[in-house]
């Protein structure tokens, strides 16, 4: 806003008409986008910290359009009438051309020192900022600072003191409060008017109320710091869970033989997919695990949830699991126990499971379920599942028994445990069918390791929607 005082300066010429039209007419168009898109995350979950973060950003985008807007307005309808020009209707009333509370004209003020008369002039706009009454006197310079905030006062202080004595521009933010308490943020730009002997006669000065402007970017940059909180949380936890679950799951990787040759003897393979999100570690488990007896433990389950209170939790059941199968209890009772357990955890979950035993004196498998696909039984090239026992899931009910069966592996069986994420995948859901299609396949394989190679094939994609758990035990022939 140059002063009237910069004779000697050639004076700029207005832009083309038809060109600031067309930047306002785009300016809108844009705006409108933004607001759409601001619009679509209002109707996602409010506590997300990166819908809030997104939301922030439209906000301050808005604001900062609406106020481009009203720039090229300005722009477009030149410099303003002054006072002795207005309209007769403004007498009457008529406040067609009054800025509008809370606008940008109502938020742009100018002024003037003028050091050589110690006049000075304050535009109405500047009075609104200031919280002031256009009847009162305007401030001098050094009256001016005591409106602001003590800490902002040397600030203030020393921009006029750099344009006075130094020449140099004011551009600078300072916070102001106002007569009824509240605070403001206003933004100050302004320089020296030189005499004719180059000497500073006056300085003027353009302030602008940022209060909204300034609150939108605390508000995003809050967000943006909770969202990156929330980002190194999850990374942390991430890396928690899965270091407990690596502590949790059997040491060895891969495949496991148990003691023993030819028929009888049992070659176990298992393998743990994650889901599409990498971020999504569960509460699966899978373990092969030798028993004083010679006869074998498999076992393979889900817990529900995510993070370190699935895996926490899955560490917990598979502890006791482990511990009840080598004190030499049924599988059918060692369901009961952890759903017991489950019922009396600080933080109850649900889960599934099946536990098996394995006596390769007398190929017999005896095994119970909660709430658990069944295991999958692979003979001569065909496939089926095992008839299921009663059930429930861990931590559905109170007192519930869960029955046992058993079934007689032949050598060269395949037996499949797996968790339903295995088959549960973002195009299709195929469920136990399309593991059974493998039978033609396991039927020449000649190992276990084998046989989990193939299923990782057909169903280790990405497109995975929860992470699974398949462990193959095969019946030496």
């Amino acid at each position: 806003m140059p002063s009237h005082t910069f004779a000697d300066r050639p004076a700029p010429q207005p832009p083309e008409r038809d060109a600031v039209e067309a930047l306002i007419s785009r300016t809108r168009r844009l705006r409108g986008d933004v607001d759409a898109v601001r619009r679509d995350t209002s109707v996602i979950e409010e506590d997300d910290p990166q819908v809030r973060w997104q939301r922030a950003l439209c906000d301050l985008a808005v604001h900062q359009l609406d106020d481009l807007g009203e720039h090229l307005g300005q722009l477009k309808d030149g410099i303003p009438a002054e006072a002795d020009d207005e309209p007769a209707g403004a007498a009457d009333g008529d406040t067609t051309d009054v800025p509008r509370p809370g606008s940008l004209l109502s938020r742009v003020g100018s002024a003037e020192w003028n050091l050589l008369t110690d006049e000075v002039s304050w535009s109405d706009e500047l009075y609104q900022i200031f919280g002031r009454s256009p009847e009162t006197e305007p401030l001098s310079l050094d009256e001016l600072p005591s409106l602001l905030l003590a800490e902002d006062q040397p600030l203030l202080m020393s921009m006029v003191t750099d344009c006075l004595v130094d020449g140099r521009p004011i551009d600078g933010e300072f916070r102001i409060l106002l007569p009824d308490g509240r605070m403001r943020t206003v933004h100050m730009m302004g320089e020296p008017v030189l005499d004719a002997d180059g000497c500073t006669a006056s300085m003027w000065a353009v302030l602008r109320d940022v209060s909204r402007l300034r609150r939108s970017q605390h508000l995003m940059s809050r967000t943006r710091d909770s969202l990156r909180r929330g980002q190194q949380i999850a990374r942390t936890e991430h890396r928690m869970a899965v270091e407990l679950q690596e502590a949790v799951l059997p040491p060895w990787r891969g495949s496991l033989a148990t003691p023993g040759r030819g028929s009888g003897a049992l070659d176990t393979a298992a393998h743990y997919l994650p889901s599409e999100s990498s971020n999504l570690i569960g509460g699966d488990w899978y373990d092969a695990l030798q028993l004083p007896d010679g006869r074998t433990l498999l076992t393979v389950g889900d817990l529900t949830g995510h993070g370190i209170p699935a895996t926490s939790a899955m560490a917990m059941l598979l502890g006791a699991l482990r511990g009840m199968a080598m004190a030499g209890i049924e599988p059918g009772a060692v369901m009961g126990h952890l759903n017991q357990l489950i019922e009396s955890s600080v933080q109850p979950v649900l889960g599934s499971a099946v536990c098996c035993r394995f006596d390769p004196a007398t190929g017999t498998l005896a095994w119970a379920q909660a709430g658990h696909p069944a295991p999958l039984l692979f003979r001569n090239g065909v496939g089926r599942p095992l008839p299921m026992p009663d059930g429930v899931l861990l931590g559905a009910a109170s007192a519930v028994s869960y029955e046992q069966d058993q079934v007689t592996l032949l050598p060269g069986d395949v037996l499949m445990l797996h968790t339903d994420g295995l088959t549960r995948q973002r195009d299709r859901s195929a469920g136990p069918d399309a593991l059974l299609g493998l039978a033609p396949r396991f039927a020449q394989a000649r190992t276990a390791q084998d046989c989990v190679r193939t299923v990782v094939e057909e169903f280790g994609g990405t497109e995975r929607l929860d992470d699974a758990c398949v462990l193959v035990a095969r019946v030496g022939a």
